[in-house]
């Protein structure tokens, strides 16, 4: 019986070995016809395909030939055609074209097999396509660890010349590698990274990003958890999708930009706004990086400083000395309308009327106990760089 079986199996294998060139170019013929996908490649990528067709029969016909060495398929069988197929054609379409060929292989069984070795033939192409389909598995899985490593060290790159400064047109270029678009509005979100695995906290970033349908650049720097964040959502909205990946702590968003380039910006106030956190225990999380102006100002920060100049005192200066002199008197009254119009020598509807001026000048209500703090910051910076000014 072991005989026979061995008989029928070698004259299948001759069969096979005349038949092989013919099964390919069946194989390739069926394709043409049945995916549109493969009709439209270029004629380079058709002819890498179709190596790859041969090189799969031939491996089939040589595993047949040894049926006691184990039942394992080499990716070998890719190994005819250069890595960047796998990026040229999807795991689908690959599945795709190996399906097609399986299907011209087990056709052909009646006319390949030797009489009486067709049971045989069939069971041996049922397994061989199951190694193939691991085999498939397993190059497309290398190949997409080796890029998610590639993208991964490239995406720090990026976040780290925003979070630096550098940021050129080089960055731009990288960033398009890594899929993102161009939208309009650029924030950078900071805080605390939480403990463990890095590659799982970007992983769980990107998760919730695409959640909230937002683009996302981001990496952990250290201690600090560092997002990119483009979209069309309000700052602090889209902050909040994003937060649960945050250790705990205070987080930062950066002001809003038009563009890439632009986010230094946003990352430079983020991480002077994460800085100077401390100093406002009670900030909501995530708070804007321009809530925390005045405490960004006393921590050094010159760029929130000129802010608070340009965006309060100057605007104030111009608009006329009585409404720095009722915004100066009012907050030294422990904001007491009746004591500021004392002091003033004015009805306490002129003080109310020059603070809702004031308000309407700088967007910071006089009454409200943070806004007080704010503009309070703001006119002595501005006193002390106009007596600086004139030393």
């Amino acid at each position: 019986m072991a005989a026979e079986r061995a008989e029928l199996r070698a004259a299948t294998l001759k069969r096979l070995e005349k038949s092989s060139g013919k099964l390919a170019t069946a194989a390739i013929a069926r394709m043409d016809d049945q995916l549109a996908w493969y009709r439209r490649m270029p004629p380079e990528h058709r002819s890498w395909i179709g190596l790859v067709a041969q090189a799969g029969i031939a491996a089939f016909t040589e595993w047949y030939r040894h049926p006691e060495a184990p039942q394992a398929i080499s990716t070998d069988v890719f190994g005819t055609a250069p890595r960047e197929l796998t990026r040229a054609i999807t795991l689908r379409q690959t599945v795709e074209l190996i399906r097609t060929t399986i299907e011209v292989m087990e056709e052909a069984i009646e006319e390949v097999a030797a009489p009486g070795d067709e049971a045989g033939m069939r069971e041996s192409v049922l397994v061989y396509a199951r190694e193939i389909a691991f085999a498939t598995a397993q190059v497309y899985a290398q190949a997409a660890e080796a890029r998610g490593a590639w993208d991964a060290r490239l995406e720090a790159l990026v976040v780290n010349s925003l979070l630096s400064g550098d940021a050129d047109e080089g960055v731009l270029s990288r960033a398009a590698a890594l899929g993102w678009g161009q939208p309009s509005q650029v924030r950078v979100v900071m805080g605390s990274a939480p403990d463990g695995d890095s590659e799982l906290v970007v992983e769980a970033i990107r998760r919730a990003a695409r959640y909230a349908k937002l683009q996302v650049l981001t990496g952990v720097l250290g201690k600090r958890l560092v997002v990119v964040v483009g979209g069309e959502k309000e700052p602090v909205h889209a902050a909040r999708a994003l937060i649960g990946q945050f250790a705990p702590g205070p987080v930062v968003v950066g002001p809003t930009v038009g563009d890439l380039l632009s986010a230094t910006r946003s990352a430079a106030a983020a991480a002077a706004g994460l800085k100077a956190c401390s100093a406002w225990p009670d900030a909501p999380r995530p708070v804007l990086a321009d809530d925390l102006l005045p405490e960004r100002a006393l921590a050094g920060d010159e760029v929130a400083r000129r802010q608070l100049v340009e965006e309060i005192y100057t605007p104030l200066e111009e608009a006329g000395s009585a409404l720095l002199e009722t915004l100066s008197v009012f907050l030294e009254q422990a904001s007491s309308l009746e004591g500021a119009a004392r002091m003033l020598f004015v009805h306490p509807n002129t003080v109310r009327y020059r603070l809702r001026r004031v308000t309407d000048v700088t967007g910071y209500a006089p009454s409200d106990v943070r806004s007080a703090f704010t503009l309070r910051i703001a006119l002595a910076l501005g006193r002390l760089g106009a007596v600086s000014e004139q030393g």
